[in-house]
């Protein structure tokens, strides 16, 4: 049966032994990459002081599982395996991997599996498997009407306490963003720490999250919500932004993105390359999405776009910048609205 983040944590805080196996799925990158944290730091309270990372791709040796389980440690008596799996799919080899590894978990090792696309159609015999012996969590992205109690409880571990309407001033600035609204918490914890805001205080506390600003914007577009990142461009137009940096810094993200795309259709390993060039693990499935989204001849023609856009800004060409970047950023957020860029 699923256990609920909730749960998980009330397991983890009473300090009870490990469960053999731990299966995290869920797109929400930061509830799953914090529940994965949590078990890491249990793991080493209880002596897991070794750890091995597995980063799988459809070209994984999934030998390499079976090999670990069975090895001897040169270091610890205990060990970690945290196994990485982006499309929630492990395969055919995968799926036996993991079920054979469930049939009899070695004693002295914790399997972490961490899945990053999920959905109930992910789910199969291996999953039953790791349900048998382990613990399964499915993490489903926030409902709008679930954030303002998950910005509460966030808020009263950090120490803070804050009134209804302060919570709500709090969750309309950050708008749905994770991330965002943990990184508000925090510095609240900083500055409120054993206070009660109210919405007034709350105002004057919390930096406008939801403001136009580039990042924002090309993280829009790479999520695929050409609305939302064409309303942040427009935004900063209008307040005078220039065009350069911006054009600069979404030119580095549909370079980073055709790097990517390259390693990708050479068959290498698209996580390795994300990390050398230090995606932050929470952003990483905005750049997955964006690449099934595309491929290499999509981020090939954003790139040979971008390369017009940089001599529009500044002033080699006759094409209208604003308009150029507006439909390298429509581009990336759609693969249809690359009929634009022609």
């Amino acid at each position: 049966m699923p256990t609920g983040l909730a749960q998980l944590e009330r397991q983890l805080e009473q300090g009870g032994a490990l469960a053999p196996v731990y299966l995290l799925a869920g797109s929400e990158a930061l509830l799953r990459l914090e529940a994965a944290d949590a078990i890491r730091a249990a793991a080493r309270s209880q002596g897991f002081s070794e750890r091995e990372v597995f980063e799988t791709d459809n070209r994984f040796d999934w030998g390499q599982l079976s090999a670990a389980a069975s090895a001897l440690s040169l270091f610890a008596s205990r060990r970690l395996l945290d196994v990485r799996l982006p499309t929630g799919k492990p395969g055919k080899e995968g799926a036996q991997a993991i079920s054979e590894y469930c049939s009899n978990p070695p004693p002295d090792l914790c399997l972490l599996i961490s899945a990053e696309d999920w959905s109930k159609q992910h789910e199969g015999a291996w999953v039953r498997s790791v349900e048998k012996v382990g613990v399964f969590v499915p993490i489903w992205p926030l409902k709008p009407g679930e954030l303002p109690n998950w910005v509460a409880r966030r808020l009263k571990s950090r120490g803070v306490q804050a009134e209804p309407d302060a919570v709500a001033v709090l969750v309309e600035r950050v708008e749905g963003n994770l991330l965002a609204a943990a990184q508000e918490v925090d510095k609240l914890a900083l500055l409120a720490k054993g206070q009660r805001l109210d919405a007034a205080a709350m105002q004057s506390l919390v930096a406008d999250s939801a403001r136009f600003d580039v990042f924002g914007m090309t993280e829009a577009a790479l999520r695929g919500d050409a609305p939302r990142a064409l309303r942040m461009l427009r935004g900063l137009q209008g307040e005078g932004e220039a065009i350069v940096p911006l054009m600069n810094w979404v030119a580095g993200q549909v370079q980073l993105l055709n790097q990517l795309a390259e390693v990708e259709a050479a068959g290498g390993n698209v996580a390795a390359a994300m990390q050398a060039a230090r995606v932050w693990d929470s952003r990483q499935p905005l750049y997955r999405k964006a690449l099934s989204r595309l491929g290499l001849r999509g981020c090939q023609r954003l790139l040979a776009a971008c390369a017009e856009l940089d001599r529009a800004s500044k002033g080699r060409s006759a094409h209208d910048p604003w308009l150029l970047i507006e439909r390298v950023l429509a581009a990336l957020s759609e693969r249809r609205a690359q009929i634009l860029l022609s």
